[in-house]
């Protein structure tokens, strides 16, 4: 018995060392419940930071114009050669189309007609327009979603509303240059012997002042309402998406600067899934502006049109690229898509502005695949460009930021 008191002693029968065990626990138990909220309230004050961050970093409007001209100029100019097989799968008028895979297409426009004057045509009014075009929307993007987001606008409608604005502001300084693009691109080559699109410019300067004067200086703006049609949603779901992918890594890393990796996957990501989802617009807006619409005067410049037919697809008639002379009539758009180009086609006309009854033509005569042709040039294309452009954007504010250009607004 003695020993067992004693034992007792040296374990739980000692209410000294009960009472030290019990406000050891309540000492654990009290920090621990102090604890939670102090990390709540941490968590709350990174958040708080981070959101403090975002609406401070207003840079000056010259910052953002100049930052958003060079990220995009340097965006398009890096993927004007992936544009330009775009365009050629999306205005190709022969029948069976010539250029089907994204990487075939690449191929034969540099094995036939070169660097510079197959996938690099229309380059210079694309450097033009892209620079005076991303300019003004910088500039007006800025002004728009932090006038919105100072009157109490929810910043992902203020973004998306954001992109609308700045579009519809920069879209006359580069729909003009958008119209000599596509077209140069389309037609390759000056007297391209390998692809006839129906164009035959000596330059860029040949090509407006043939436009103007065969066509009127409104065709220059040919096709305006389609590209509008296709950059108004574009930029408003590209800028939606990334301002709020920028959130939550702003959020995972606790801070403003995300780091480079993150900044190309947020930019990238984000333009990839605008540029997928707007790419039936882009179909139309293509066609549209690369068709006939008049019969040239004579001692025009411009190559004849092409006229096909289902007969002309036949194996007794003569090859869908022969082209007959004094031709006047509309330049079909071709209406196959690359997987069915084995088949014999008839070709539908795309004769129209309007960007409503263009995707109806080409549902009714290709299906779905036809509103999708050339998505994958596209997807890569806008993934890449909005990558380049948004990265650079934000590292060149940040170089501005430490080399002031000017200091106020």
């Amino acid at each position: 018995m003695v020993l067992a008191r004693v034992a007792n002693f040296f374990t739980n029968g000692d209410s000294t060392n009960n009472v030290a065990d019990g406000s050891r626990r309540n000492v654990a138990n009290t920090a621990q419940a102090m604890e939670l909220p102090m990390e709540d309230t941490r968590r709350r004050a990174v958040e708080d930071e981070v959101d403090a961050d975002a609406d401070a970093a207003r840079p000056p409007y010259v910052h953002a114009m100049l930052a958003g001209g060079i990220g995009g100029t340097t965006g398009d100019m890096l993927m004007h050669s992936l544009d330009t097989v775009k365009t050629r799968q999306q205005g190709d008028p022969h029948m069976p189309p010539k250029y089907t895979s994204m990487g075939d297409t690449y191929y034969t426009i540099w094995r036939q007609e070169g660097f510079r004057r197959g996938l690099y045509g229309g380059v210079k009014p694309a450097f033009l327009g892209s620079f005076s075009g991303t300019v003004c929307f910088f500039g007006a993007y800025e002004w728009s979603k932090r006038t919105m987001i100072d009157y109490g606008v929810t910043p992902s409608i203020a973004y998306f509303t954001a992109g609308l604005i700045a579009d519809l502001a920069a879209a006359p300084a580069y729909v003009p240059s958008e119209v000599l693009k596509t077209r140069l691109q389309l037609q390759g080559r000056y007297n391209n012997p390998y692809f006839n699109s129906g164009y035959n410019y000596r330059s860029t300067i040949d090509a407006a002042r043939t436009i103007a004067r065969t066509e009127g200086y409104s065709a220059l703006f040919h096709g305006y309402k389609a590209t509008l049609w296709r950059d108004l949603p574009f930029s408003a779901l590209q800028f939606a998406f990334y301002e709020e992918e920028r959130g939550w890594a702003k959020k995972y890393m606790g801070s403003n600067h995300i780091g480079l990796p993150l900044e190309i996957v947020t930019a990238a990501t984000a333009g990839g899934m605008a540029g997928v989802m707007t790419t039936p617009l882009d179909v139309v807006k293509t066609r549209i502006q690369t068709q006939h619409n008049d019969a040239p005067p004579s001692g025009s410049r411009v190559a004849p049109k092409a006229t096909l037919s289902p007969a002309s697809t036949s194996k007794h008639s003569t090859s869908p690229h022969t082209i007959r002379p004094g031709t006047t009539t509309n330049r079909p758009i071709s209406t196959s898509s690359p997987s069915t180009t084995l088949k014999a086609h008839g070709a539908a006309t795309l004769d129209t502005s309007s960007v409503l009854t263009g995707l109806k033509i080409i549902y009714k005569t290709e299906g779905i695949a036809g509103w999708f042709r050339g998505v994958g040039p596209r997807a890569v294309w806008t993934s890449v460009q909005s990558g380049t452009m948004l990265v650079l954007y934000q590292t060149l504010l940040r170089y501005f930021e430490q080399h002031p250009l000017v200091n106020v607004d």
